[in-house]
């Protein structure tokens, strides 16, 4: 009685009660008469007590004082008093259980001290309850407790002892393993445990699962013995970096784990092996070319799974026990509860099984269906109940240490195992025992949900591995390919995937088998497999969207997500966005529910009928909504909005018609969810970056949507509202590209751009971008404003113009990193606009801007306004190109001078941001004039820009930051004012790019810097005939050596550099002189000779470049040239007339017949040719 009150009391009473009880302890001496008898007194009067702060918040007891008490309490009782000693580890269970005190090192050495003394003096019948105690006390504290760790796990350890398999008495044995588990855990933020004693307690746990259950041991207790196991090997796993030993471990484990994930499972009566080998993966098998798809009707395809709403074939099945459904839904999912499946999913699951292969009648097994406990007395069918729900939580544990294998395993070596996990073959017998198996027929939804868990796992980042897989070949007969065996695989995942998808009950275990066909969708190769796969998921996921649950709404898009981004675009998915609406007719896809009906169901519609109706009931733009006022994108007149694009589009801007249960109840037509209409407006955002064709004729519903999602007061509605923005702008831009395939007449027209834009910036747009209390909006919105495309921002009214210039300039002096990288961004890329580029003040304006942003502490800032300097300076190039010297002089001599001396300081800095410093530097560089260059402001700036260009050359840099320094130093040279014979830093420069050009892995690098030296336009340029003569020997020996490497990779690179060089050594001979005729005529009639001859000759008749490999950002392409063969043989007969007329000493005259002798060979094979 006296418990029960307090137990009621609040939790003010229990702290008050604590404190005396706590303080009659601390005035306790070892030396009482009465010690005994008042200690056991306190002792359970503290454990009376409800401490748990979940029940009692507003209590407030300090975690150093119950550690001062239990360090008091140690010091009275001694080791011989052993009742006294189970009662104090039990209160040191109780308080540190329920108060969850984090002790400090002190009290744990302590604690540990003490209970690890009390094992080796009590007798055995304490030794449980002493467990239980060091077990609670070193929980998470493994990595702490070093200097007690050999006594624990030595060779000799307690620990080690009690856990033997040899060791009879259960209780002990899972204490003991508990206790072990619990040093392995690891905390956030603490150091793992050390490796040799995290490897005791793995074998530990490893050959406690190995060993087989002892004699005349109750399958209860021997259930709770490998729960601990199991626990203790997921806590081992995940406590840091693990490797398996040599030889078989992996293979063990995984075949411990398999055999534990069916523990219980009535009916599966299987030999399991000892060790799981792994399957031999193809070393050498490259992926084909796709066949040609062509997408047919899918009637067997829409077969294999019947589709929810559909009525069943059998009508003179009845389902019974509606009402209970519902209950049995919100019992909590204990594990081993058998979940009874409703009627109507049976009937399902069983036309499913009709349809399917053999296999698929082993769906809903006798042991799934059979729930009652009728045949056992109540004592043994209670007894039943709890060895089935142990059986349920062995499962569990089991499927939890192996997502941690799956985590702790190098994905390759996983591969090999999946075959034992994920049938890879058609079941025709008795379907094998993996985890569909479990996904399918467990009866407990925790452990299904844990084994998807596993399968997302294993799914997720294995798209390299499937993509050999493909199935649109004819079959073969001799064997079965591995690409047709993971193709095979992935065909069961979705048959299962979906059989589930019908089954499940259970809105957690349901959101994870979307969530599991997300990972499935996002990782398939679904053009090199026969199509059929996603249309027919397609239609079975459609009527999720009116689920009751939000989780399950949520995966639905997120699924939805991952169709329309996987391979976009895809010509089934295409098609399936095409396909318009049936309207309830007979042949629905959806069986009785039409898509309309399938919204209406759950939403508010306000009387109307389609979700087609205006999306946006408030800020409406009453010049944009579709009617007769409004021009008509390509297409639109005849095209049929996607539902798809529909139901997005409805679940953000539409009311609700009820809250759902995991919503609770509310008052007024309130929207979805933030978290619907967030995927949903994702959703929108994969589908104008993948299928922008068919969602441009949507242009400016879709910018409806986004104005309403930036007017409204959430911050996330109004980021994702932007980026849709921003997706759509940049889908439009791509349209526009030079590059573009899209016709003309199919691209959005300019006209309809421009209005699109101008009723954006007039509206929240404009809003957000001064929204200071949200500076990620701010940095979005400056995202959207670099996705105008430039021709309709030139046709944009001057005030918008000058707005959008306005804010970006403003926002780059924003304290903000976000704000300011955006801001400086967008400015980087409005410097390219051709509206833009030839405003001197603009240009100037940009320029200070980004001189004042390149000092920022923040790396990611400097690097963006590194990459904008180089775009600004890329446009002084073009404006010097088209405008000439009138732009240059207007420039002010000042800004070029700052330009230069940030852009050298840039060079200095991290790899990110010289990328594209030096960049910069080759452009100024280019652009200086003859006047700037002798003025002595310049001439030290311009000294230590070169110098800066030669160092990062020669550096240990990044590759790309080498090779864009070698373009950078071939772009300066092409300024003709730039003294390159006379200036002190000429030499160091030739004498890097031979040094590179000769000796550098990366044969990128080598390529820019044969391009570079092959730049100066003149003899003059190169220096004296040393130089020369070094400039020639080193192009020569890379033209020897341009096979020579030990990186398979840079093969593909390799056919570029020959080009390149043999042009540069082309260019050579085209400016020589008379003083250079015996080194060139030395070189062609040796064995050099002879190799460079080989070489020009393939070069002369070339027809293609043969370049290898893209470019990247902030590389440009200079290497070699772009002319046809014809052109370059007529250069080398320039070159040859030009030779002959030279004149010269005897010895220069000799050398010269050499040259001219190896020329005219070279057009005369080249004729034969």
């Amino acid at each position: 009685m006296a418990a029960n009150i307090v137990g009621q009391s609040s939790g003010a009473e229990v702290e008050k009660h604590y404190w005396r009880l706590a303080k009659k302890l601390r005035c306790l001496r070892a030396d009482s008469d009465q010690l005994r008898e008042e200690l056991n007194l306190l002792f359970d009067q503290l454990m009376a007590e409800n401490y748990n702060n979940i029940f009692e918040p507003d209590m407030n007891i300090r975690a150093e004082d119950v550690c001062g008490l239990l360090k008091h309490a140690t010091c009275l009782v001694p080791l011989s008093q052993e009742h006294l000693v189970i009662k104090l580890c039990q209160l040191i269970h109780h308080l540190l259980n329920q108060l969850k005190v984090i002790m400090d090192e002190q009290t744990l050495d302590v604690l540990v001290n003490y209970t690890a003394k009390a094992l080796k003096v009590c007798s055995t019948w304490t030794h449980s309850d002493i467990l239980l105690a060091l077990s609670t006390v070193i929980y998470g504290n493994g990595p702490h407790c070093h200097q007690h760790l050999s006594d624990l796990l030595g060779e000799a350890g307690l620990l080690l002892h009690y856990s033997c398999p040899t060791q009879l008495n259960m209780e002990l044995r899972r204490v003991a393993l508990n206790c072990m588990a619990n040093i392995c855990l690891r905390m956030p933020g603490q150091p793992p445990l050390d490796d040799q004693y995290r490897g005791v307690c793995f074998q530990a746990f490893l050959k406690t699962l190995q060993s087989p259950k002892p004699p005349n041991t109750d399958d209860l207790f021997y259930c709770m013995v490998i729960q601990a196991a199991l626990k203790g090997l997921q806590y081992c796993l995940s406590g840091g970096k693990w490797k398996f030993g040599g030889g078989e471990e992996l293979g063990s484990v995984l075949a411990i784990l398999k055999r534990l994930m069916f523990q219980g499972a009535p009916g599966v009566i299987v030999e399991w092996p000892d060790v799981l080998y792994p399957t031999p993966l193809p070393q050498c098998e490259g992926l084909s070319a796709p066949k040609p798809i062509v997408l047919p009707n899918y009637p067997e395809e829409s077969k294999d799974v019947p589709v929810p709403g559909k009525p069943s074939k059998n009508k003179k099945r009845k389902s019974k026990g509606k009402g209970k459904k519902k209950s049995e839904e919100s019992k909590g999912d204990e594990e081993g509860d058998v979940e009874k499946v409703p009627a109507l999913q049976k009937d399902l699951g069983r036309q499913g099984a009709r349809d399917e292969k053999p296999s698929a009648a082993f769906l809903y097994p006798s042991w799934k269906l059979n729930s009652s406990d009728s045949e056992f007395s109540d004592p043994e069918g209670n007894a039943q109940s709890k060895l089935r729900h142990n059986h349920g939580r062995v499962r569990q544990g089991a499927l939890h240490c192996l997502l941690a294998v799956v985590k702790a395993v190098e994905k390759r070596t996983l591969y090999g195992y999946w075959s034992s996990f994920i049938p890879d073959s058609p079941t025709g017998g008795p379907p094998p025992l993996t985890l569909l198996t479990i996904i399918l027929k467990d009866p407990s939804p925790k452990v299904r949900l844990c084994a998807l868990q596993v399968l997302s796992v294993m799914l997720d980042g294995s798209r390299q591995f499937l993509a050999v897989a493909e199935d649109t070949a004819s079959p073969r007969t001799s064997y079965t390919p591995f690409s047709f065996m993971l193709a095979t695989a992935i065909r069961e995942l979705h048959r299962t995937l979906s059989l589930a998808l019908l089954a499940e009950t259970s809105p957690q275990t349901l959101t994870q088998v979307i969530k599991c066909l997300a990972f499935l969708v996002s990782n398939a190769p679904y053009h090199r497999l026969r199509p059929g796969l996603l249309t027919q998921l397609w239609k079975q996921i459609r009527p999720y969207v009116r689920h009751r649950d939000v989780t399950v709404r949520v995966s639905v898009l997120t699924l939805y997500g991952a169709l329309v981004t996987t391979q976009a675009p895809l010509p089934e998915v295409q098609l399936l966005l095409q396909q318009p609406d049936d309207g309830g007719n007979g042949s629905s896809t959806a069986g009785s529910f039409t898509p309309q009906q399938l919204v209406l169901s759950w939403r508010q519609r306000d009387g109307l009928s389609s979700p087609s109706r205006t999306t946006v009931t408030n800020t409406q733009w009453s010049s944009c909504t579709h009617s007769p006022r409004v021009p008509c994108t390509p297409g639109e007149e005849d095209s049929v909005r996607p539902w798809l694009l529909q139901l997005c589009v409805s679940l953000v801007t539409q009311p609700r018609e009820s809250q759902s249960d995991s919503e609770g109840g509310g008052g007024g037509a309130a929207l979805e969810p933030p978290p619907v209409r967030l995927e949903a407006l994702q959703v929108l955002a994969h589908l104008v970056r993948g299928y922008f064709s068919l969602m441009q004729s949507c242009l400016f519903e879709i910018g409806q949507v986004s104005a309403r999602c930036l007017g409204e007061t959430d911050s996330s509605i109004q980021l994702h509202g932007a980026k849709l923005l921003e997706e759509f702008g940049t889908g439009i831009i791509q349209q526009y590209k030079a590059d573009s395939s899209v016709l003309e007449s199919l691209r959005v027209p300019i006209s309809q751009v421009v209005q699109f834009w101008s009723e954006v910036l007039s509206g929240p747009l404009n809003r957000a971008l001064q929204n200071e209390q949200h500076p990620t909006l701010q940095a979005s919105a400056c995202d959207t404003l670099s996705s105008i495309l430039p021709q309709a921002f030139a046709q944009l009214p001057d005030k918008t113009q000058l707005m959008c210039i306005t804010v970006l300039l403003g926002l780059t002096y924003v304290e903000n990193y976000l704000v300011k990288t955006a801001a400086v961004r967008a400015l980087g890329i409005y410097i390219l606009f051709p509206c833009l580029r030839e405003d001197v003040m603009f240009v100037a304006d940009t320029a200070n801007t980004i001189l004042a942003a390149l000092d920022d502490r923040s790396t990611n800032v400097r690097a963006k306004v590194a990459w904008s300097l180089g775009n600004l300076t890329d446009t002084l190039i073009v404006n010097m190109k088209s405008i000439g010297v009138d732009f240059q002089e207007e420039l002010s001599d000042m800004l070029l001078l700052k330009m230069l001396q940030a852009a050298t300081r840039a060079s200095a800095d991290k790899d990110r941001v010289k990328c594209n410093a030096v960049r910069a530097l080759g452009n100024l560089l280019h652009f200086l004039r003859q006047c700037q260059m002798t003025r002595p402001t310049f001439q030290h700036p311009l000294e230590d820009a070169v110098r800066a260009l030669v160092k990062t050359v020669q550096s240990e840099a990044t590759m790309k930051v080498r090779w864009n320094a070698c373009y950078a130093l071939g772009n300066a040279f092409r300024n003709p004012a730039l003294p390159l014979a006379s200036a002190p830093w000429s030499d160091e420069a030739f004498s890097a790019l031979c040094h590179v050009v000769t000796s550098c892995k990366n044969f990128k690098v080598r390529i820019k810097s044969a391009a570079a030296l092959a730049v100066p336009a003149q003899r003059d340029y190169y220096g004296g005939t040393e130089r020369f003569s070094c400039v020639w020997h080193s192009l020569a020996i890379a033209l020897e050596n341009s096979e020579d490497t030990n990186d398979f990779l840079e093969y593909r690179y390799s056919a570029s550099l020959r080009h390149t060089l043999s042009h540069a050594l082309l260019h050579l001979l085209s400016v020589s002189k008379t003083e250079d005729m015996p080194e060139l005529g030395a070189s062609l009639a040796g064995e050099e000779g002879r190799g460079i001859r080989e070489h020009l000759i393939k070069y002369l008749q070339t027809k293609e470049e043969g370049k290898g490999g893209g470019e990247e950002e902030g590389e440009r392409d200079s290497e070699g040239d772009a002319f046809h063969p014809q052109q370059r043989i007529g250069g080398l007969q320039e070159t040859l007339l030009r030779l002959k007329g030279l004149e010269g000493g005897e010895e220069e005259e000799s050398s010269k017949e050499v040259v001219v002798h190896f020329l005219e060979d070279l057009l005369k094979m080249c004729e034969e040719a």
